[in-house]
């Protein structure tokens, strides 16, 4: 059954007049004051027509195209293999040197305690440059 001008609108067609709107008005077709008048008449309004009224110089928005764009993440540009070694042995010897540095000035020519910080995490950084250099990075070279 088609819904004629007379048949009585529901919350749920009000909902989606008012996001219309919302949209109109987030594009620049409606000033915030035209907009909030627009929004009381909506949440008035009793059948299709009188929703109807409140759009009828307005172009037809597709809302669910709209959401679907919102709702695709941004696809982050996927860095090298090679590119995120790098920067873990940045990290890493920045980790490295503000502990040395901390070592020099507190305990110089005692127990060298940053090798327990740099030697692990070394060693694991160095089988993961091996790994990816041999080809067995996980990504595929082109």
């Amino acid at each position: 059954m088609a819904a004629t001008p007379e048949m009585r609108a529901s919350d749920g067609d009000r909902d989606k007049v008012a996001a219309a709107l919302r949209e109109h008005c987030a594009e620049g077709r409606l000033t915030i004051e035209e907009f909030n008048e627009r929004l009381e008449l909506v949440y008035q309004g009793r059948t299709y027509g009188d929703l109807q009224k409140l759009t009828a110089d307005l172009p037809e928005i597709d809302l669910r195209a709209r959401r679907q764009e919102v709702a695709k993440p941004t696809a982050k540009p996927k860095k090298s293999a090679e590119a995120e070694l790098k920067a873990a042995w940045g990290v890493w010897l920045m980790v490295v040197a503000v502990c040395s540095v901390i070592w020099a000035l507190t305990d110089f020519g005692g127990y060298f305690w940053p090798m327990w910080v740099g030697g692990p995490w070394g060693a694991i950084l160095l089988v993961s440059t091996f790994v990816t250099a041999a080809g067995g990075g996980g990504q595929s070279k082109k």
